[in-house]
């Protein structure tokens, strides 16, 4: 079955990460591009992981994970290879009415981290459902390539127009028609 795709605001929302490894890194990575409020609880920390945890000032706490641990965390990241302790944490979830993504086992997923590419107000996330994240790595990359230098500029124009202009069917119109000829003139480059 494929993953409904959905951006969610993490403003105010406060993320849990269990596990403090490579995977638990690079999921950290992925979470600051869009949010601070992150907490960490691991047995061990790589030098990336405390690096990153310490250069953005995040709180953590080096002891295994509790039942409980997860109050008042409306997200918690699993990555960790304790498939027992995932499946505990994932049940923790339910409980507390937290999203759960386990790495590397789907059954303890609530949604799943897809490719993305961010710049500035752009983002563009891909996702397989599982089939092959080396596809979405490569498609990311080729999305890279072609996408304008200067799309945040030309959003960053749309931004102001959307905010300046009442809110109407010929402003609807207008912005329409600006992005149909941004698009154009892009792909006759």
């Amino acid at each position: 079955m494929s993953y409904f795709p959905a951006f969610l605001k993490l403003e105010n929302k406060k993320i849990l990460i269990v596990g403090g490894g490579v995977i638990a890194y690079q999921k950290l990575k992925h979470l600051l591009d869009f949010t601070s409020e992150i907490s960490v609880i691991a047995l061990e920390f790589s030098e990336d992981m405390q690096k990153a945890i310490d250069d953005n000032g995040l709180h953590f706490e080096k002891r295994g994970y509790s039942k409980g641990d997860i109050e008042g965390f409306a997200i918690v990241i699993v990555a960790i290879d304790d498939i027992p302790l995932q499946a505990e944490i994932f049940k923790d979830s339910r409980e507390h009415g937290s999203l759960c993504n386990a790495v590397d086992s789907v059954e303890y997923c609530d949604f799943i981290f897809p490719s993305y590419l961010k710049n500035d107000d752009l983002t563009i996330a891909i996702s397989t459902s599982g089939a092959s994240p080396a596809v979405a790595k490569h498609l990311k990359r080729y999305l890279q390539e072609v996408i304008p230098s200067d799309i945040s500029v030309f959003l960053q124009e749309m931004r102001e127009l959307r905010e300046t202009l009442p809110k109407g069917r010929e402003r609807m119109n207008m912005l329409d028609k600006k992005a149909e000829e941004y698009i154009k003139r892009w792909r006759r480059r």
